[in-house]
């Protein structure tokens, strides 16, 4: 028989997944979809169901000096009118769902799904966004690149739980967020595109690319990145058709009910080359 537990606080849940195997259930939008039953019947579990949604000690918005921390329970809806949250971020979250989902849906809920079309793990990833995860004996903090493994994989361990999310304080001269669906809202990306760019005195200081729904991960490459630092904006321009052809190599989307292959990676390089193009 499913268990099912609501815990009052992060101590009473840390202590419930410690002593038993739970599925962490945060608004739950991606995972009742995912376990939808027949009509006018309940969502299908097979295993033991922990509810955090209701833990107010993970929902907050906190910025220092060094970073902006999000509480993990922090409905994308809130973060939305918060001041402190990277404005970046802000107009991706913007893109997904409707209000009605945004005030149930988390980072950590998309964090946790782990879907390749996961819009909100786009800039996360850009922006290097740091997980922490706690449990009853430690915490860990991971690079979300090094959490995610793959579709719906992570490296969260059982007994461990989304505490926040943290995000380096940082600021960009130009930044293009493209989402290519079916429909302008509410709907599935078939590719999504993250372009952020610093540039002093016409040189290029920071320069970051990530690509959604093209890959079994997000797609951002450093190794890419650092070697189109340091130069001038007019040679960036002038080298796009090499950059496109180093990412025409990581960009390996498949065939489903919303888009082809094809498709998806001409589209995306289109992207990239037009955001370079338009510095």
């Amino acid at each position: 028989m499913v268990k099912q537990v609501i815990p009052k606080s992060l101590n009473e849940a840390v202590d419930y997944l410690y002593d038993g195997s739970y599925r962490v259930i945060a608004g739950g939008t991606d995972l009742m979809v995912q376990k939808r039953n027949t009509a006018e019947t309940p969502p299908q579990f097979g295993e033991n169901l922990l509810f955090a949604f209701n833990l107010d000690e993970l929902k907050h918005v906190n910025k220092n000096e060094r970073c902006v921390r999000i509480g993990s329970m922090t409905s994308m809806e809130s973060i939305l009118h918060q001041n402190d949250v990277p404005s970046l971020l802000k107009e991706v979250i913007q893109d997904i769902g409707s209000p009605a989902i945004r005030n149930l849906a988390t980072l950590a809920g998309n964090i946790g799904n782990a879907s390749p079309a996961g819009d909100s793990l786009v800039p996360l990833y850009l922006l290097d966004a740091q997980i922490v995860l706690i449990s009853k004996n430690q915490f860990r903090h991971l690079p979300i690149e090094k959490l995610i493994l793959g579709p719906r994989k992570t490296g969260i361990n059982n007994d461990e739980i989304i505490k926040e999310i943290t995000i380096p304080i940082q600021d960009f001269t130009k930044t293009q967020w493209t989402k290519v669906g079916g429909r302008q809202a509410d709907a599935i990306s078939k590719v999504s595109f993250l372009g952020a760019v610093k540039i002093e005195n016409e040189m290029i200081v920071d320069f970051r690319i990530a690509f959604g729904a093209v890959y079994k991960t997000v797609i951002r490459s450093r190794d890419i990145e650092k070697d189109y630092k340091n130069i001038s904006v007019s040679e960036l321009k002038e080298r796009r058709i090499e950059i496109s052809k180093r990412y025409e190599d990581l960009i390996l989307p498949i065939d489903d009910q919303r888009s082809n292959k094809e498709y998806r990676k001409k589209v995306a390089l289109n992207l990239l080359n037009d955001f370079i193009i338009n510095l």
